[in-house]
């Protein structure tokens, strides 16, 4: 049976395809950015990675009217970590351009959230000034998951590896990641269980130089307090944030305590 990831999968496969065919220009000088590693270690708070997101495979339109930069201001006035640009078009109506304008504007880290397969989408991010970019431990072989691993660190890149149950946690564990990021959404099915990070935090090792981030479904101080609890450092928050009529407010009511994990 063909699931959500796989169709998405097949559909990178093209888009490489097509990059791979035009030339690549850099048309801007990024700055260097903070560490998000660094600010995860170092807060007493939990953290809020805020994401721009227009749509996705299970929500459908969350808001196709959003303007990138003054979201991605209001994210960085209102105290966030990092922000997440989903760069994916057909499934998430994102683009490079939003990247782009986004990290021309802001100071922070911003991550470029796609379903990353090719170096070639890692060049994309870093010329358009991502200082982040995630993979997908069940989107990648090992082997390719650890070529470009390594391809982008090689890149000064941070990398958000990301994870979905114990065995996924294993193979991060084993290529050394220092951002590990529980996805709470099945990508199979796109459910979403908070449980996910209960489970999977359990067999994390806190006693270790690495985060731990909470993605999806994350709504209410509750939610984030039960995962602060869990041992996480930070939050991927994009929905909660782009329906929200008041950024501040629900970002800053999100920024609870970190708890304190005990090896």
């Amino acid at each position: 049976m063909t699931t959500i990831l796989d169709k998405i999968i097949a559909e990178k496969e093209n888009e490489v395809q097509r990059l791979k065919g035009l030339t690549l220009q850099q048309s801007f000088e990024p700055e260097k950015r903070p560490s998000l590693y660094e600010k995860l270690k170092g807060a007493n708070h939990l953290q809020i990675i805020s994401e721009i997101k227009r749509s996705s495979p299970s929500k459908g339109i969350i808001n196709n009217v959003v303007n990138p930069v003054e979201q991605a201001l209001q994210y960085e006035k209102s105290g966030a970590s990092c922000i997440s640009v989903l760069t994916d078009t057909p499934f998430f109506k994102g683009t490079f351009e939003d990247l782009k304008e986004v990290t021309q504007a802001v100071q922070i880290p911003v991550l470029c959230k796609d379903f990353i397969i090719d170096e070639i989408q890692i060049d994309y991010a870093k010329v358009n000034g991502a200082s982040i970019i995630l993979l997908i431990v069940a989107a990648l072989s090992k082997e390719k998951l650890v070529s470009l691993y390594r391809y982008a660190m090689k890149q000064d890149l941070e990398i958000l590896v990301e994870v979905h149950d114990e065995q996924e946690l294993l193979i991060a564990l084993e290529i050394d990641a220092r951002i590990i990021g529980i996805n709470n959404r099945n990508l199979k099915t796109f459910e979403v269980d908070l449980q996910h990070t209960a489970t999977i935090a359990q067999h994390f090792p806190f006693h270790e130089n690495r985060v731990l981030i909470s993605e999806s479904g994350i709504k209410t101080t509750d939610d984030a307090k039960f995962v602060a609890g869990l041992g996480a450092s930070a939050i991927l928050v994009g929905e909660t944030l782009m329906r929200s009529g008041d950024i501040k407010e629900t970002l800053q009511s999100l920024q609870v305590p970190k708890g304190v994990v005990t090896p």
